[in-house]
Formats: structure tokens, sequence, C-alpha cells
């Protein structure tokens, strides 16, 4: 018997842009459902942050989730168990509202969410699951963790030693010893992909930040007959780096680059050399002109002393303060969106004026 394992999904992350919502569908259509089927995966267990937002969730991003996640899975008749993870729950001491309760009522013939420490069967196998651990259920969920005899738990933990992201240790959480007893524990929660013995943060299924890059993502298929894990790896990515040199690059190389794969994507150019400006404006049109979602050039590393790539990973150009400046504006009257889609109209001109 087979089940997936998935986890911090984050349906509404980058306020709601369109294009994410692209990036995720593209890694259901084309991974996530071939696998589970070719596989006859049998369940699937979702360890929390299926929404982004705690707050509210924009109603076009609730029907995308349900076509092309949500309603295959009714569809197949997979049986479905959601934990509550910390952006599910409304309040931050109580799991008892939560996105997932609420707004999947009408899946309740085959999905399961799960919002306090419980036990379930998947077949004959017992699973304990654990939400997200908070004040009210913080008791409950240490006595369910010390007396369950499962041999499998699920969660959405804070363990401390762990990668939240890649190199960003957590300092701080629950004991790593008290899940010895577990043949295996899964945990969303921490985004980077790790494994210490019988724990194994699973990661999310796509890149979301920066801080993703270069950094596997996907999801897990349980064999519980053969007690073996597989790591179906998303394929897709969403932030680049390009580097421009003109120093050593040729002008052909440069300029005929093919810019299409960046498309609605987050892109970081980094200038290790700029011998003649006019290159690399044309190199910039290029690209600006398949409409990257973000770009970012890093090119002054003067009195630096930590890597390039750490400058690269922090560094912002003016495009992306001015897009920061609009979202932090409060006013009713003025399109955010439509803002933004000028000063990069306006940005696109001024770079071309030679």
């Amino acid at each position: 018997m087979k089940i997936a394992l998935i986890t911090d999904q984050h349906f509404g992350a980058r306020n709601d842009a369109l294009h994410v919502l692209d990036f995720y569908q593209k890694f259901y259509e084309e991974v996530f459902f071939p696998k589970i089927k070719e596989e006859k995966v049998q369940a699937v267990l979702m360890l929390g942050d299926t929404f982004d937002r705690r707050k509210y969730l924009n109603f076009n991003t609730l029907k995308r989730a349900k076509e092309m996640f949500f309603d295959p899975l009714a569809y197949m008749g997979i049986d479905v168990h959601i934990l509550a993870g910390n952006h599910d729950t409304y309040f931050k001491n109580t799991n008892e509202v939560n996105s997932v309760d609420l707004l999947l009522k009408e899946y309740s013939s085959s999905f399961n969410v799960i919002d306090h420490p419980t036990e379930i069967y998947v077949g004959p196998h017992k699973i304990c699951m654990m939400p997200w651990i908070c004040a009210e259920n913080y008791d409950d969920s240490m006595q369910t963790l010390k007396e369950t005899d499962a041999s499998i738990c699920c969660g959405h933990f804070e363990i401390a030693g762990f990668a939240m992201y890649r190199g960003m240790p957590s300092e701080e959480g629950l004991d790593r010893g008290m899940f010895r007893k577990f043949n295996y524990t899964f945990s969303g929660h921490y985004h980077h992909k790790s494994s210490d013995g019988g724990i194994h943060y699973l990661g999310n299924p796509y890149e979301l930040t920066w801080q993703d890059y270069n950094d596997s993502r996907g999801f897990h298929i349980l064999d519980l007959d053969t007690d073996s894990l597989e790591f179906v790896e998303n394929p897709h990515k969403m932030f680049f780096k390009l580097i421009y040199d003109d120093k050593n690059d040729s002008i052909t190389d440069i300029t005929n680059i093919d810019m299409g794969p960046y498309k609605d994507t987050y892109v970081k150019v980094v200038v290790m050399n700029k011998t003649n400006p006019y290159l690399f404006d044309k190199f910039m049109n290029n690209l600006y002109n398949v409409n990257p979602s973000d770009i970012t050039i890093v090119e002054d590393f003067t009195d630096i002393n930590e890597g390039v790539d750490e400058v690269v990973d922090q560094a912002e150009d003016t495009l992306t303060i001015l897009n920061k400046y609009v979202d932090s504006v409060q006013e009713e009257n003025i399109d955010n969106i439509r803002l933004k889609n000028l000063l990069k109209q306006l940005y696109v001109e001024a770079i071309n004026i030679e």
C-alpha cells in the first residue's frame, strides 16, 4: 500500500499572483497526479499550511486550488487526511478556526481535516497525526506523542536543530529525542527538505522564495509494504540567476541567450563585468521583453566581505524597491498592479535611452 506525503502547498502565496498559480498547476498536472496514478497511491497525507494566509483567501485562488488539486483528488476517490498548519489557523493560540476545515467541507466524504492530535488508520497501519502545536493543544499533544504506539508520526512540527531554510537551523523547538520511538516521523513547516535518522522534513513542493533557489522541491511516496520512501522531484523552477560578463563572454553569446524560459519567473542578473553599457542595456532589454515577474540586478561588490552568492541573495534592484514601495502604499484609489506595470514600462524605456 502506498501513500503520498505533501506539505506546505501555500495556495495564495505571493499575493495570489496568477503566474504563481499557473506554476503550481504545472506541478500538479505534470508531476503529482501522473505519479500518484502510476504508483496507484491509495491515500494522501497533507502535513499543514495548505493555504498561505491566516486571515483571508482570494476567491480566485480557492477556485484554482480546487480545480488543480482538490477536485482531481475527490474524483479519484483517494482518502485524504489534512493537518492544520500554523498558516491555516485564524488564531495563534488555537486550531479551532482554520481554513482547511471551513473551505473544504464539500469534500467531507473522502477528506479528513485534523485540527487536534489523533490517530488514524491507513489500511492496517496506525499513524499518529499532529496538527500545529499551539497553547490550547500543547498538553494534549505532548500526551499523545508519549502514549501513542503508532510506528509513524506525521505533524507540522518545530524540531530543534533542523533547517527552516537551507543554512538556517532552528535553535528552538521540540527535542528530537521525543521522536525516537517512531520508525518514521514526517513533518511540514520547515521548507528545506532534510532528514536525520527517522525524522524527515519533507520540504514544500515548489519554489516560493529566493531562499528556495536551487534547493530540491517535490513530494514523497511511502510504500508501507516495502517500508521504502521515494522522493519525487519537481523539475519546474521559478527562480533563476543569470551571470553577465562581457569581458569573458562573446557578444554573440550574450545577445543570443534564449530569454524565453524566464517569462513569469524571478531573475537575478549578476554582473561580473560590464565594459560595454550599450551591450548590457541590450541584454536587459531582451530579458525585460519576455516579461519576468521580477528582476534583481547585482553589480556592485565593492567593499563586501561576504561571498558573492550571499550578496546576490540579499540584493535588490531599483524596480524591486519601487514595487515594494507601491505595495506599502495604503490608498484605496490606487491600482497597484497598473502602477507597477507603468513603472516597469518607464524603467525599460529609461535603460534604452542612449
